[in-house]
Order: structure tokens, then sequence, then C-alpha cells
């Protein structure tokens, strides 16, 4: 991997400052928040924190400059650099302002559950709980608009040395729930007409990594509305227009109400004499027979912020109608966080992840300043093995170890990610950990370390060393990131594994090719190590026939007259090859390319393009001719914004790692920005892609999460080419 001396400067003066620092990064700017007050202006608040009044403007886009700011808007304030928040800057301020300051920085511990009782208070609610309402606020940003309603569920954060009792749950409001066989999280919160946010607060035992429930579980949830005597007498009404030739019986057989329990809701059918079409009337709002809320019956979704009756019908293709039967709690308006239930027919129309509908997610658009993300690295750098003092034996140290040149790669990528992730106003604790590729010394670090509060490890490289620190991760519920290995054993279910399996690959492969096929002649090349791909793909395409491989002592190669006769003219060949045989697949190459003229046309594909394939005795052109077709991880990268900053940053160009380091890392924290649970953002963001890989995390329930996310590409004119299916 020929590294310049300019390049390997670069690496080593990073690495130094940083492990001679203790391995501790941070991104550049740090932020606090500011609810402005009555009175208050744009620069009295920049004299307060002594910044400029333009650094302010920069990270809230909603401000204008000689605007006028509105009481309780809440602004996100870049603290100076060159000095640590509350000691020259606070001093100046009374001891009033510094306990404020210090109230807004501390961090909850935990949440607790406040439904808001009749003629309640913001400030009684404070009172009770001991807290500002800038912090009841911030984790319950609704209030910053709407006034404090009866029944509302408030999100109290905990803090450490301030105990909240069982007393602030009224137990007349809620119920025991045992969780019934194919139910989940999201079925229940639909069936109970409540947000996830809210089940997690009512119960905060419920662990992150996973939104399975186990069967008997039992849930504390608030009592449907129709649970208690009182509230059986409320009844939901919709507005009816007679249609032309509707008649009393038919609308009480529609709606199955008798028609004197219809005429007497509407007086003025008896002196109209009848039904009349364009008449108005009122009728009990209908529901479905639904039967079990559960995945079988259903597919769920969780309403999106500004949402509108109009967009999430669209998008869900279904009437606002059909929505309100079947979800009658629409009938007090359209809430963000609300998770509606839809046929389970609709799932073949929409993406699907978990019995969850998924949007189109623009994570950018999505970011929370308030989420601050705290990042561990675990990688092998080996600085045990290379002297910083000598360059030439660190160049070969580098040059002899695809560890260090790999974590070196990842690393790179992912500080350009940082500074990418700082300028759009995101926090980011970062600390980084030497591994030296070695057990024990992963065991030690873990003994010193303390990863309470940790966001997410991205790392270490190989299989046992991931297995202990997912291991370890998983008692603080800690998301572990696998930035390479994807085959593994582990099962675990807070491990991410970034790239795809063989297994995913092949099977996006042959879906694109189900696609594809018509009346094409296919001849499947296998060797035994591959008789399972043969096998999947014979299955898949039943006309397709074998070729026999023939093994000598020092040569395998398929039998040459077999494979002409096979061949055919009148259609296209397109042939499969499936090996991993560094001996086979070159020569297979060159008689597929030696067979492709102008009267016979030969096609190469395989589900596993593997390092046989890149062997250097394959020449270009013969992939070229045969327009060879693969599934891959990864697809070229071009000239686009990172490649950019890394030229800016590092003077060089990015490596395959450097761009996987980049993807990774941007796209992890992104979606902490979004949901601060890596587990909550992968159930509800779908397909994410950035400068050369794509990421689609899916639970498996026995073996953590897998990166489902692939490109198809195809040699083409010397060129590796993405195809867009």
């Amino acid at each position: 991997m020929g590294i310049t001396m300019n390049k390997l400067y670069i690496y080593l003066a990073l690495l130094y400052v940083l492990f001679s620092m203790g391995c501790k990064a941070t991104a550049q700017q740090k932020f606090t928040t500011h609810a402005v007050k009555r009175g208050e202006t744009l620069s009295s608040i920049a004299r307060e924190y002594k910044v400029t009044t333009g650094n302010i403007l920069k990270y809230n886009k909603e401000i204008k400059e000689g605007g006028i700011l509105s009481p309780n808007t809440i602004l996100a304030i870049p603290l100076p650099s060159d000095t640590a928040y509350n000691s020259s800057a606070s001093q100046q301020t009374t001891r009033k302002d510094t306990n404020e300051i210090a109230v807004s920085q501390r961090e909850p511990i935990g949440f607790t559950s406040h439904r808001v009782r009749k003629n309640e208070t913001l400030f009684g609610v404070t009172k009770r709980y001991a807290i500002s309402e800038d912090e009841i606020k911030r984790y319950n940003r609704d209030l910053y608009s709407n006034q404090l309603e009866k029944k509302m569920v408030l999100r109290i954060p905990r803090y450490a040395g301030a105990a909240v009792g069982e007393e602030t749950l009224d137990p007349d409001d809620f119920e025991k729930y045992v969780v019934q066989p194919k139910e989940t999280r999201y079925s229940i919160a639909s069936k109970y007409g409540i947000t996830m946010d809210s089940l997690l607060s009512l119960n905060p035992t419920l662990p992150e990594s996973t939104s399975e429930l186990a069967i008997g579980q039992e849930l504390l949830l608030p009592r449907i509305a129709g649970s208690t005597l009182e509230q059986q007498q409320v009844q939901l009404y919709e507005s009816y227009t007679v249609p032309p030739k509707k008649t009393l019986f038919s609308l009480s057989q529609e709606y199955g109400i008798p028609g004197d329990e219809i005429v007497r809701l509407n007086p003025e059918i008896v002196q109209r004499s009848g039904l009349k079409e364009g008449m108005v009337i009122r009728l009990p709002k209908r529901t479905q027979d639904e039967g079990a809320v559960n995945t079988d019956n259903f597919i769920f979704y969780e309403v999106k912020p500004k949402q509108t009756e109009y967009s999430l019908t669209r998008n869900l293709g279904i009437s606002w109608r059909e929505l309100s039967q079947l979800n009658p709690e629409l009938a007090q308006g359209l809430k963000s966080g609300m998770i509606l239930k839809l046929p389970k027919e609709k799932a073949s129309d929409l993406e699907v992840k978990n019995s969850l509908i998924l949007d189109k997610i623009n994570l950018l658009d999505s970011i929370h300043m308030d989420h601050k993300p705290k990042l561990v690295f675990m990688l092998p750098f080996r600085l045990d093995k290379i002297n910083l003092e000598d360059a030439e034996s660190a160049a070969e140290a580098i040059e002899r170890s695809n560890a260090i040149s790999y974590s070196l790669g990842l690393y790179t990528g992912a500080l350009v990610a940082l500074d990418s992730v700082a300028r759009l106003g995101i926090s980011v604790d970062v600390k980084t950990l030497d591994t030296q590729l070695s057990l024990e010394k992963v065991k030690s670090i873990l003994m010193q370390e303390n990863l309470k509060g940790v966001s997410a490890i991205i790392g270490p490289l190989d299989a046992k060393s991931l297995n202990e620190v997912a291991v370890q991760a998983a008692k603080f519920q800690i998301p572990v990131i696998a930035p390479i290995a994807s085959d593994s054993n582990l099962s675990l279910a807070n491990v991410f594994f970034s790239i795809p399996t063989d297994t995913v690959l092949r099977r996006s492969m042959l879906e694109y090719m189900e696609g594809e096929v018509t009346d094409q002649n296919i001849i499947v090349i296998a060797d035994e190590k591959n008789k399972v791909a043969a096998q999947q793909i014979m299955a898949k395409f039943p006309q397709a026939r074998l070729v026999e491989i023939k093994e000598e002592e020092e040569n395998i190669s398929i039998n040459l007259e077999t494979f002409t006769e096979m061949l055919v003219e009148e259609n296209d060949n397109w042939i499969f090859v499936e090996s991993d045989n560094v001996k086979l697949v070159p020569g297979v190459t060159s008689i597929l390319n030696s067979s492709n003229n102008e009267k016979v046309k030969v096609r190469m594909f395989t589900t596993n393009k593997n390092r046989a394939f890149d062997n250097d005795v394959i020449s270009s052109t013969h992939l070229s001719n045969l327009r060879f077709t693969f599934p891959s991880s990864y697809r070229e990268v071009g000239n686009d914004g990172f490649v950019v900053q890394y030229r800016k940053k590092w003077g060089s160009d990015p490596d395959r790692y450097a761009v996987r380091g980049f993807d990774l890392t941007y796209d992890l924290l992104l979606k902490l920005a979004y949901k601060s649970n890596l587990f909550e953002a992968a159930d509800l963001v779908g397909i994410t892609e950035y400068s050369a890989n794509k990421f689609n995390y899916t639970k498996d329930p026995a073996s953590g999460y897998y990166n489902s996310a692939s490109y198809i590409m195809m040699f083409d004119n010397m060129f590796i080419k993405e195809i867009n299916p």
C-alpha cells in the first residue's frame, strides 16, 4: 500500500499528538443553550456569553439580525474555545445567574412521567419536582408553543441526588398490561394511543438495545378512554352526508346500528319524512373489528413533526377516512409521535422494517442540538510497534501491517466526519484508544475505562476483541460498530455490522438478476466449495445448467469441450462464476473472453466478488469486454465534498478505508443527533447513503444489527459503474 512520506509524517504527527494527550479529542466547538427572557436582545445575550452576535446567528438560522427575540426561544450558544465556561465569564455574573447556568448544564440520569391534572400549572410542576421551567420545556418541546393541558404526559428529568417518589403517578390513571404473543412496543403504543416516548418514560426499565418484548412481560400504561364508567358515557360521532338512493335500512346495515337509533340521534329525519339526498346527519364513529393489535394484523407508523393530514395520507396511500376508522384517537387531532396502525396488506407498497413503516428521513434536517454524542474509537494503531522517531522504520511497520493501515485510513476519514458535524453545530466528545491488536490490551482498557454515558464504540477490528468489547458494552446498553468484519459468531444484540455479509450481497445480486433474466442462456461455473451458491442460482433460475470442474494435481479448470457445447448463438449467454480459487477464476475469465465474439455473446456474473477476481493476472479489458457484473458493499468514490475536505486536511487522496471511516462515522453521528439512542434510530431510519457506502441496519433477534444495503456494479468501457436496478 504505497504510503507517501508526506502522508506518513501527517499520520505520525496526528497519532503522536492524540496519544501523548491521553488519547482524547473533542470536536472543536462546544455549545450551551439559552432560553430568551422578556426584554433580552441579541447583543445582550452575546455580551453575557462573551461571543459575537454573528456567532449566535450562525448556529440559529431561525432568527435574523435586528429581529425581535420571542421569550422562551431556545438558542444554541457557541462557547469561546479559549476559556472554560463558568470560569472567567461566569465570574462576572451574579451568584443567582451562576446557579441558573449550572442547572441548565446538568445532565439527567433518567426520566419520570408526570400526567397533568386538572387546573395544574407549569409553576406547580416545577415546585413539585424542584426543577426549572426551562428544564421541563427542554424535554417537552411542545410546551414552547402550547399550553399545559389536562392528561398531558410530561417527561420529567431526574438528576443525581434528587429522588422522585412514586406519588408522581396517579394509580387511577394507569394500569398493568401483560404483553401478548406477537405484540411489539409499536403495536401496544398504537393500541393505547400514546407515543413511544410516553411508553418508554412509563417503563424506564425497558432495554434500549432491542425493541422486542417478552410474552407475559408487564408494562405500566395509561387507561384506555372508555375503561371507566364515566368515560364510557362519552361517545364519538362523525358527520355523514346522505348519498343518492340511501335508505335508513341500508344505512343501519352499513354502520351496524338499529334504524331507530339513527332516528333518535337525528330527529330531522322524521321532520323531513325520511332520509333525503344531501342531508347531513351525525352517526356513531365506526371502528373496524380489528382483532388483536399485533404484527400479524397490522403494520405501524410513527407520526413525524409538522406532518399534515394531506402529507400523511399521500405518503401512506390511504384515505383519511380509512385511517381514522383504524385509529379513533385521530379524532382528537394529529400529533407528533402518535403510533398509527395500518392494514397488513399495505406493507407491499411501503418500506417496512420490524413491522414499522420507514420514512425517507433527511438526517441533516432532523438534528437536535441538545444531543451531544460521546464516541470511543478502539482501533489497533500499534504504537507499541512503531518508532515515532524513525520515519523509515515507521513506514516499514505501516507497510507490513494491514491492521495499522486500516486503522489509519478509518481514523483519518472519521476525523473529517467530526469536522463536518462540528460545522453543523453538533458537539461530540471523542476518546481514542489503541488496542494494539491484543485481546489482553483490550481487557486492560476495559478494566480502566468508565463506559457509562458512551453513545457508541467504533471497533475493534479483530473478532475476539470485538466480542470482548461488545460483552462489556452490553452491560451499559452501548452499541458497538464493527467497521470492517461482517461474518461473526457473536450473538449480541448491541453489535452493528457495518459491512453487508456475503449472504446479503448474494441475495441482492439474485434479486437484481431476477428482474433482468428473460430468455438468456444461463450457465453456472462453481467449484465444490461454492456448491451452496450454485444451488441458490439453480433454484432461482431452473433453466440454468451447471459446468463440471476438472481438478488435477496442479491444475483446476472447466471441461472446455463441454462448456463450448453449452453456448448458444441465438441468445445471450450469461455465465455465473462462483469460486474463490486464484487459479480457477483467471483461467475461466480468459476462456469466457475468448468465447465472446460476433456470433456468440457472453457476459460474466458472480454473486461473490472475492480476492480471486482481483488477481493481477486477470485483464481489466477482459472484464470490460464481458461486462462483468457483481454485488458490492462499496462503490467508487467521485470527486465529492468529502474528497475535497480530505485533500485539504491531509494533502492526499483518501483510500478505501478513509472513505469508509468518513461514511460510517458521519452516518453514526447524524443518527445520534436525530435520536440519541442508536437502537431507536436504526428502527426508524431506512437507507442512508454517502460518498461510497450505504447503510440500512436490520435487527436480527439473535445476533445484532446487520447492514442490508448494497450496490450492483459493472465493468463497462474500462470503468466500474454502479447499476441502478
